[in-house]
């Protein structure tokens, strides 16, 4: 049977490939200690869960194909705390931020079309981007720079006739980084000059650490044909199933474009809507403030405990709920099948997400890991043990 060459070019999600491997150690009894993916364990606020059991109407009708009023007004009003004058015509609804992500780029891109994605960078973008014919050319980060990237002199001598967008994360996911308000307006300025769509994944919004300012591109109204913002309700508020995101921007030859699509899939779902709607309404700044308390704490559990691993580099993240880590291993997606089919401490071991995906060039993320820190500080703490003496175990196994 034959099936598309632009699915057959994509990879599997590094963060999902090893689920059948987690299943049989499961199936041995084994307890897994999560660092692999980012599902956070606190709790969906209960606004959320109000707004579906009050929900009045008698029939689950189809939504409006943008969002259901609500929701689209809920959004507006909360982009509106940072400055943004947005209509509602500026705002679609999607499930979750990756379709966000896979209108934007089926609106934008064409067979031979590049975007430019700082690197390491989210490993599904590759996805969304091949699937229409293009590909990623990477903008080079190292740890020892933190992993920024704003800078003319890099991003410049990348761009060609073949470049239609810059695509961020900030904060990011896999490194952490946060663009300070400088390198923000760099990245717009560079969007604007070379007319180039700057897409910004900004899903981890509220997460950002050491008194940084919470922000968003939309900021720049003099960039308005130009930004796209990625958003979700997903990490904000610890609602990764609902799956409600929303595509923002004052574009509208790209909204047109992008109403297409979601006309043709229709609607998303009418509850999960009312549920975001009202976590967007009702929750006040305490509730921003206290999930970030928690993540810092994390974060803190984290790089302490980390620290002590022989071996194991790393930058303590400024933003999100991630840190790459670079391990003293020559593979680290092989220590992961070995943590899952031949290690145990105590009825233990752990997950992380082995990170060859996340590189243009999967050598370049060959003995690197991400992290993701969305559990209690305890948690953290045993599971970077169990890894540190799993690592141990791998190395003496293969002397």
């Amino acid at each position: 049977m034959k099936f598309s060459r632009k699915v057959e070019v994509c990879g599997l999600s590094p963060v999902r490939k090893f689920y059948p491997y987690e299943v049989a150690a499961e199936a041995k009894g084994l307890k897994i200690r999560h660092l692999n993916i980012g599902q956070p364990d606190i709790e969906t606020p209960d606004v959320f869960f109000d707004a579906i059991r009050n929900f009045e109407d008698k029939v689950i009708a189809y939504a409006p194909a943008p969002g259901t009023p609500e929701f689209v007004e809920a959004a507006r009003e909360y982009y509106q705390r940072f400055g943004c004058n947005l209509s509602g015509d500026d705002i679609l609804a999607t499930f979750g931020g990756s379709e966000a992500l896979q209108i934007v780029m089926s609106c934008l891109l064409d067979d031979g079309d590049e975007v430019l994605v700082p690197e390491p960078y989210y490993p599904n973008y590759d996805t969304f981007i091949r699937i229409t014919g293009a590909s990623i050319r990477p903008i080079p980060t190292t740890a020892e720079e933190g992993y920024h990237y704003a800078d003319r002199s890099r991003i410049e001598p990348l761009i060609n006739e073949h470049t239609r967008a810059i695509l961020i994360t900030n904060p990011g996911n896999p490194t952490g980084v946060v663009l300070s308000e400088e390198e923000r307006r760099t990245m717009v300025d560079i969007a604007k000059e070379h007319d180039l769509f700057l897409i910004s994944d900004e899903v981890y919004r509220e997460i950002v650490y050491g008194g940084r300012k919470v922000s968003t591109m939309l900021e720049y109204a003099d960039a308005a044909e130009n930004v796209v913002v990625i958003d979700s309700v997903s990490k904000r508020f610890s609602a990764t199933g609902a799956r409600v995101g929303a595509l923002v921007t004052r574009n509208q030859q790209l909204i047109q474009e992008a109403s297409k699509i979601c006309q043709s899939r229709l609607c998303i779902a009418t509850l999960e809507q009312a549920g975001a709607a009202a976590m967007y309404t009702r929750l006040t700044q305490g509730y921003y403030d206290d999930v970030l308390a928690q993540y810092e704490q994390r974060k803190e559990a984290l790089v302490e405990s980390l620290s002590k691993l022989p071996g194991v580099t790393f930058n303590s993240p400024e933003g999100a709920f991630y840190v790459m880590a670079t391990l003293p291993v020559d593979d680290a997606e092989k220590l992961q099948y070995f943590l899952l089919e031949e290690f145990e401490d105590q009825g233990e071991t752990v997950m992380f997400t082995p990170a060859e995906g996340f590189y243009s060039n999967p050598d370049d993320g060959r003995n690197k890991v991400r992290i993701a820190y969305v559990t209690n500080p305890a948690d953290i703490t045993r599971a970077i043990e169990i890894l540190g003496r799993g690592i141990e175990a791998y190395n003496a196994r293969k002397a």
